[in-house]
């Protein structure tokens, strides 16, 4: 239900003027401690000049590397890396577009493809999916883990139940919440989110038990860095999962993967393969989700020679 849940929001939450993923990890000093269920990225100021460079996502320490669109630098003096990290991080620079690579005199040396832009990221809106509010489970504590981080600018709880004063009471206030019907996409907005303060330091709660809660501050560079690798992420990852390999399966118009056989929309990780007693193997529906993704959102599916497409728009995911 939740999985089916997710990607309908996902699909009615698309705009031109935004990029949506899934499932991204959001702990800073654990970072395997939170997972976002949905972020939307709204663009800034920089966007198109970070959508120009590439459709995948850059490898951080390429970005905190010191090498820029200049003369190219020698791989030591441009990674405080062990030798083999650095190799790494280059060859998936050099494959995605934000690297080239050279040498020089007998050494291996690298320049950027293009100057990285500080202000691509407008504002990260974290979606915490519960259909039913009846089973909240560690819903509280999810919720304020990332009020008290403020890594993202606003937090959101989106459900299919009906919320009453008693849920609202039971989440932090500056908490928005939806109320979405994953059928027709309909979305009540039944709380309007705070805004949080990214810029700010946070608080991570790392163990919360009966008489004590472990946390660890995180400096606001911290947290910057953070939301890039968010953003950069969400930029690169989308959040269409891949058709099940079934003569039953095929992708709906937004990209959806959908069983024929039980008239569903299906987790191809879970509901299908041999586990499945109606699974006969077949080749994957066609499924063109880089134009699906193209078409619907603010990513940039080809951006070589692209000329920037829009003006970055802040339009609040309607």
């Amino acid at each position: 239900m939740e999985y089916r849940f997710e990607l309908a929001l996902c699909a009615a939450l698309e705009s031109p003027d935004s990029v949506v993923a899934r499932q991204l990890g959001a702990g800073v000093t654990n970072p395997g401690g939170r997972i976002v269920d949905v972020c939307v990225l709204t663009p800034g100021p920089g966007f198109d000049r970070r959508a120009s460079i590439t459709a995948d996502r850059i490898p951080d320490p390429a970005i905190e590397a010191a090498v820029g669109p200049g003369e190219a630098v020698p791989v030591s003096a441009a990674f405080d890396l062990p030798a083999d990290r650095a190799a790494a991080v280059i060859d998936r620079a050099v494959g995605v577009g934000y690297l080239e690579r050279d040498r020089r005199d007998g050494r291996a040396v690298v320049r950027a493809t293009a100057r990285y832009p500080d202000d691509w990221i407008g504002s990260l809106t974290a979606i915490e999916n519960k259909p039913d509010l009846s089973t909240p489970g560690d819903l509280a504590a999810q919720l304020r883990y990332d009020v008290a981080l403020g890594l993202f600018d606003e937090v959101v709880l989106a459900t299919g139940s009906y919320v009453t004063r008693a849920h609202l009471n039971r989440i932090p206030e500056t908490v928005g919440v939806w109320r979405f019907d994953p059928e027709s996409g309909d979305r009540e907005v039944v709380r309007e989110p705070t805004r949080l303060d990214p810029g700010a330091s946070g608080v991570e709660i790392r163990d919360e038990r009966a008489l004590r809660t472990d946390v660890a501050l995180v400096d606001p560079a911290e947290k910057a860095r953070k939301r890039r690798r968010i953003a950069e992420r969400a930029y690169g990852k989308g959040w269409r999962p891949d058709p099940p390999r079934c003569v039953y399966a095929r992708a709906t118009d937004d990209g959806r993967p959908h069983c024929d056989r039980f008239d569903q929309i299906v987790d191809p990780g879970r509901d299908c393969g041999t586990t499945c007693a109606a699974f006969e193997p077949a080749d994957p529906p066609a499924l063109d989700r880089d134009r699906l993704r193209d078409a619907r959102t603010a990513w940039v599916a080809d951006p070589d020679g692209a000329e920037p497409r829009r003006q970055a728009s802040l339009s609040r995911f309607r």
